[in-house]
């Protein structure tokens, strides 16, 4: 049984190893990572008893990737924030809201793309990256503001985030920021 309506059948069996069952052959988790970025459909489950364990294996993916390098996509405010949500009134609203916010911004990464293709095609290597970056943080704050709308929405009694919060939500846009300059410096001195 090489396929389930059109997904992958991934098996993970007590030890640990992962079979792909389309292709009969045993796989990484950083094989399934890239079976992600190619867009690949497939569910895992545990081979003795059949349950869906995908969340959890993509879960793990995410840790090693966040862990393996030094680029994080998650930042720790981003992450602190999340964990405030488990067992609140709102956490069934924040997965749908972080799936739609994940599609919205993966349409626009195709236009985030031009602008770095004209921006990389006009001039030498970069001079034109700052409004490519310039739109990105503008999608964020769209983003960041349409979830605090929507949370004001289903909780019209919701306090701002207290002042250290702010404080460290805009450390970390500093850092962002900061480095962006440095790759931008970088990319100018090629």
């Amino acid at each position: 049984m090489a396929k389930t309506e059109g997904q992958i059948v991934i098996k993970k069996y007590a030890n640990r190893r992962l079979y792909n069952t389309g292709t009969s052959t045993y796989v990484t988790l950083e094989d399934l990572a890239e079976m992600v970025k190619k867009g690949e459909d497939f569910v895992v489950q545990d081979a003795k008893s059949g349950d869906d364990i995908t969340h959890s294996v993509l879960t793990q993916i995410i840790f090693e990737q966040e862990s393996k390098t030094g680029n994080t996509l998650l930042p720790i405010s981003f992450l602190r924030q999340l964990i405030t949500y488990y067992g609140d009134q709102m956490q069934m609203v924040v997965p749908s809201f972080l799936e739609h916010s994940m599609r919205a911004f993966t349409e626009q990464q195709s236009q985030i793309r031009e602008q770095v293709n004209r921006a990389f095609g006009e001039t030498p290597l970069g001079k034109n990256l700052q409004l490519p970056m310039q739109m990105i943080e503008e999608q964020v704050r769209r983003n960041t503001e349409m979830f605090q709308q929507a949370m004001q929405m289903f909780s019209p009694f919701m306090t701002p985030p207290p002042k250290e919060t702010r404080k460290a939500e805009a450390k970390d846009i500093d850092e962002l920021k900061e480095q962006l300059r440095a790759l931008q410096n970088k990319l100018d001195n090629l």
